[in-house]
């Protein structure tokens, strides 16, 4: 982004400017684009608020990302990064002694793992199809690792395929943790990928509970894939940047939503 400052642009004619360099760069920061377009941080800041609801853009601490389907998990970490922390802490807690429990692959679910490290238990069994999560509880004492197998998606750190499929059919398990790219009220939780939505079908039918585990910029998305219909999710986790609506909506079609 180094380049001469572009002063003034109309509203408009900056804004596309911004989306222009997102997708060229990837990411950007408020500072470079005040110094860029010669502007204040709150108009910056304003103007990725306005491409966010747009869905141009992925607003971060400090700056925005470009819009991705299969944007790495490194990447992801850094998205609403206190709002996954608050969901995780909460999920975490619903976690007792002797429990098995299945965290899907996610950033989401892997801040659950890392509350898993905290919690004093004498024993619980985790399923996981993430190495990334598998990595956070190799080392805990009070944890007993299951993994499926499987085709290794780097993006994700996830297992999944025919190989993951057939050995979760042996499993049973309390709850199932499900990380989501789109929760929709009129739908249900959807992704991306379609392997991995087999292999969260496969979770769904052993698991006695669902938990969907996604911040608020979640709610309202579509993706390709359905994971689960509304109706075979039991508590949602969001947190409090959720729109009333949506709430609203999965509660009355029978959804617990906890927001934090």
């Amino acid at each position: 982004m180094r380049a001469p400052p572009e002063r003034g642009l109309l509203i408009e004619e900056r804004r596309r400017r911004i989306c222009d360099l997102v997708r060229s760069e990837g990411r950007v920061t408020v500072d470079e684009l005040a110094k860029r377009f010669a502007i204040s941080h709150v108009t910056i800041r304003a103007d990725l608020a306005t491409l966010e609801s747009a869905g141009a853009l992925t607003r971060t601490h400090g700056g925005a990302l470009s819009v991705q389907n299969d944007q790495p998990l490194d990447v992801k970490e850094l998205q609403h990064h206190a709002e996954k922390l608050r969901i995780a802490q909460a999920a975490a807690e619903l976690i007792r002694d002797g429990e098995t429990i299945i965290l899907d692959s996610g950033t989401t679910t892997a801040e659950i793992a890392r509350h898993i490290r905290a919690l004093e238990l004498k024993s619980i069994n985790v399923i996981t199809n993430a190495l990334n999560i598998a990595a956070l509880l190799i080392d805990v004492p009070s944890v007993r690792l299951i993994m499926p197998g499987g085709i290794l998606r780097r993006e994700s750190n996830s297992l999944s395929g025919p190989m993951a499929e057939l050995a979760l059919q042996t499993l049973q398990a309390d709850r199932l943790y499900l990380g989501a790219d789109g929760v929709d009220t009129k739908v249900g939780v959807m992704t991306p990928h379609l392997a991995e939505a087999q292999l969260n079908a496969k979770m769904i039918a052993i698991a006695r509970q669902v938990v969907v585990v996604a911040d608020s910029s979640k709610l309202m998305r579509r993706n390709v894939s359905l994971i689960a219909r509304v109706e075979q999710i039991n508590l949602l986790i969001t947190d409090r940047g959720a729109s009333l609506e949506a709430v609203e909506e999965m509660r009355a079609r029978g959804v617990e939503v906890r927001l934090v």
